[in-house]
């Protein structure tokens, strides 16, 4: 049979040259290995010789457990039926006021026996459920606070940013005023400020103050990135829209914002990545967030190298997974340029 006759396959152009880049740099990607390798290899190295012990199996009761709820008897009384249902018992006593009381265990952890007289305190049994750790409600903190204070900042950007380049002159100098102190501050006194401070006077708790300082420190910068973006935009936009009839708010609305916000699309995902980096601050005013669930696990376990590991790879996630976000929304916003 003639070779001639199959059908030909044309590969890709587009996948050849992704080929020949992997062959071209594969001496580097060896290199990155190697790099990786020894890192690794010097941790495990430094750790050896302090003589550190891991305890790894300790941590993934500190996300989830198996929590035991234990059931006890409030007054003397006498156990008058035992009923097994499934996995389930229900015990149902008659204490000394001849009141009726019925509880429900597992049956593998029944410690009485019908017609027994038992007095108060006495175990009866015990039910388990799964019940959510340390780790992994610091964590869901974590996400709240973060989530609401990138928000709320970046409303307060948003409006702080547009006054910053309104004609009016108070507006402008009063934006200005709050950019510079925030900027100009380190963000654990603005925490301290606002808890011990406005949080006295206004009596909000610590959860309100936490996320009003973070909302207000990332509020300036978001400012003057949205100051930025404005301005990279051609004035001839503004002109084009105001000669079609548009006010200046329908032309920012509707023309200068989309494409500022295109532009300034990659260094406010820089913004609120840090924020959730940042958001480990508020630790300091007894905030259970990841950071302090960490800090109380490791006073329990003194398992300081896997807690902290952990925490930075949670954090390293949330990031990772922000930063994934913001690239698809790059990619369906170019679609349209």
């Amino acid at each position: 049979m003639d070779v001639r006759s199959f059908p030909s396959f044309n590969v890709p152009k587009r996948v050849n040259i992704h080929v020949n880049s992997y062959r071209k740099d594969w001496h580097w990607r060896l290199l990155t290995i190697l790099i990786l390798g020894t890192i690794g290899a010097g941790l495990w190295v430094a750790t050896s010789k302090v003589n550190y012990a891991w305890r790894w199996n300790r941590v993934p009761q500190y996300f989830v457990y198996h929590h035991e709820f234990v059931k006890r008897a409030h007054y003397d009384s006498r156990v008058i039926e035992i009923e097994a249902i499934g996995d389930s018992t229900t015990v149902t006593i008659r204490n000394q006021f001849d009141e009726v009381e019925s509880f429900v265990i597992d049956s593998d952890t029944l410690k009485v026996f019908p017609d027994e007289n038992i007095f108060a305190g006495d175990l009866i049994g015990s039910t388990f459920k799964w019940e959510i750790g340390p780790l992994l409600y610091g964590l869901g903190v974590t996400l709240w606070i973060s989530a609401i204070s990138s928000i709320i900042g970046l409303i307060i950007g948003l409006i702080t940013g547009l006054c910053r380049l309104a004609k009016n002159v108070t507006l402008r100098q009063l934006s200005i005023i709050y950019i510079e102190i925030i900027r100009g501050t380190p963000l654990l006194v603005q925490i301290f400020i606002v808890y011990f401070f406005f949080g006295t006077v206004l009596n909000i708790d610590r959860m309100a103050a936490g996320i009003a300082a973070l909302s207000i420190f990332a509020g300036a910068y978001v400012a003057e990135i949205i100051r930025a973006g404005i301005q990279s935009i051609p004035k001839g936009q503004m002109e084009a829209a105001r000669s079609l009839g548009m006010n200046t708010p329908q032309a920012m609305v509707h023309i200068i914002l989309p494409q500022a916000f295109k532009r300034t699309l990659p260094p406010l995902a820089g913004q609120f990545i840090s924020l959730i980096k940042d958001s480990s601050l508020v630790s300091v005013i007894a905030i259970t967030d990841l950071t302090k669930a960490g800090r109380e696990v490791i006073t329990s376990t003194f398992a300081t190298f896997e807690i902290w590991f952990v925490v930075a790879f949670l954090y390293l996630t949330l990031t990772s997974v922000l930063s994934q976000v913001i690239a698809w929304v790059e990619r369906r916003l170019a679609v349209s340029d």
